[in-house]
């Protein structure tokens, strides 16, 4: 976990140190590959949300197993572990006191790695095991806060960026600090920027050291990811080169290797003059090789590096869970995905989804390289893609709710961009901590099984404290509506007369 000296404290706007780094770091890239028959250009899209089913048919899409594509844009993907360094505070909520957990929230990379976070969502609950994606903060609440720049200030010069505990408690002014009373003062500040809440620290030093932060903190730009490809859809004849596909990461050295059955495809990374790729670095634009006598298909690049993770880096919840910053990492697994289509002739979409947090919405953009119109329909509008162009519709989804798009296209063309928007900080504390004992932690910030130094180790683990009570309804409504939305579509089907092609 990387720290910052006190003299670099002292500049509102110095870089976190990021750890020593081993020389040569790598990047591991790899395809894989699909071909496909050739098909009509039409597309089939179904949306499921919470109390939202939308669906379409266009003649001759030819029904596959969906992909599993995620709605990330590249970084780390990890495990929420728990609330393990904290002390209390109190928050304050129509004039009631409630007591709740102050800290830091402990992540497992996928593939190896520790992050530590604090919230920035303070009314929504985490849930046990909760999947988290690094995300920009655009997609998050952070994207529409004015003050999130300040967010990460506070974490570049407070714990655990800075582990002198006593050169922090100096500057401050605040008196003795413990590990766990200066995450709580920490997380306090912040939650009075991420969320305007009325919340001070209880024990005096967090309180003062809450204080300080707030009182001092300037605005620090949003950091980049640790690891994206840029675009994440290409497609083109076969015969070219697909791309380019951009490499952005922190890493020194990225590693390409080629397909794993490259000999029997015939498509390889390549740079722009069609020479294999081997090595490559922050900004290196690969490209996708395509034989002109491959058969319709699409490949998947998925980009793998180990780096630290940039603190103020967020994290959002795979399904319903309170929304974290980066506050520290160890040397963690990041991965990226673009995906790569080619057809001999006709429609050749690329297509890519990204929540829209602007638009309470999700844009879906189809980008049509082949020498024929792609016509797709989504919720109940029908749209072109003239050959050469591109084009983006954004689907109204409600905040908190889950979404699951599956596109279907020409030659089997199958892709599936699942979330939930979350865009807002906009839970009721009121309701949350109804009937919570005010000595216990409350689900606005579970605690998680291992306590903090200080802090009550017989206190509910983050099983009983941090999954929604109403996750069963949620479970339930949910399936409903799969139910209901495989009805309609079965309604549609039975609508269409036999013979006819759409």
């Amino acid at each position: 976990m990387g720290h910052l000296s006190r003299q670099a404290r002292h500049s509102p706007h110095a870089p976190h140190a990021k750890g020593s780094r081993p020389e040569g770091k790598s990047v591991f890239a790899a395809f894989s590959v699909r071909r496909r028959g050739r098909r009509p250009a039409r597309l089939l899209a179904a949306v499921v949300t919470s109390g939202l089913v939308a669906g379409g048919f266009l003649a001759g899409a030819s029904p596959a197993v969906a992909d599993e594509a995620p709605q990330h844009q590249g970084g780390a993907t990890a495990t929420l572990n728990g609330l393990t360094t904290f002390d209390q505070a109190v928050l304050r909520v129509d004039g009631e006191r409630h007591e709740i957990p102050a800290g830091l929230f402990e992540m497992t990379v996928d593939g190896g790695g520790t992050l530590k976070t604090y919230c920035v969502d303070l009314h929504n609950p985490t849930q046990e095991k909760a999947r988290y994606l690094e995300t920009s903060w655009d997609q998050t609440s952070l994207g529409g806060n004015r003050d999130a720049g300040r967010i990460r200030w506070i974490l570049q010069h407070s714990y655990p960026q800075v582990d002198d505990l006593v050169g922090l408690a100096e500057d401050a002014g605040s008196g003795p600090l413990t590990a766990a009373t200066a995450a709580a003062g920490t997380q306090v500040a912040i939650w009075r920027y991420s969320d305007n809440a009325q919340v001070q620290a209880l024990d005096p030093a967090a309180e003062k050291l809450a204080d300080w932060l707030e009182k001092e903190a300037g605005s620090v730009p949003e950091p980049r990811a640790s690891l994206s490809l840029e675009p994440s859809a290409v497609s083109g004849p076969a015969g070219t080169r697909l791309g380019p596909v951009t490499v952005r990461t922190d890493a020194g050295r990225v590693t390409v290797a080629p397909p794993a059955d490259a000999a029997a495809s015939g498509v390889r990374v390549t740079d722009s003059k069609g020479k294999p790729v081997t090595t490559a670095t922050d900004g290196s634009r690969l490209y996708v090789d395509v034989p002109a006598k491959a058969a319709d298909g699409s490949a998947a690049l998925t980009v793998q590096a180990t780096t630290s993770v940039p603190v103020g880096r967020a994290f959002a919840g795979a399904t319903k869970s309170q929304t974290q910053i980066l506050a520290g990492s160890s040397e963690s697994t990041v991965s990226a995905t673009a995906t790569a289509t080619w057809a001999a002739s006709g429609a050749i979409p690329a297509l890519s989804a990204r929540k829209n947090c602007a638009r309470s919405g999700v844009d879906v953009t189809a980008t049509n390289k082949g020498d024929a119109p792609f016509a797709f329909e989504l919720m109940g509008l029908t749209h072109t893609v003239q050959a050469g162009e591109s084009r983006t519709v954004t689907v109204p989804v409600a905040e908190d709710q889950a979404y699951d798009f599956t596109i279907t296209g020409p030659g089997g063309l199958n892709k599936t961009f699942q979330g939930i928007l979350d865009c807002r900080t906009t839970g009721s504390a009121a309701v949350s901590l109804s009937g919570q004992q005010a000595a216990q932690p409350s689900p606005l910030s579970a605690g998680g099984t291992s306590a903090g130094p200080g802090a009550p180790d017989d206190g509910p683990d983050l099983a009983e404290t941090g999954a929604s009570g109403a996750t069963p309804m949620i479970a339930g409504i949910a399936l409903a509506m799969v139910v209901l939305g495989g009805a309609a579509l079965v309604l549609l089907r039975k609508k269409k007369d036999p013979g006819t092609d759409d």
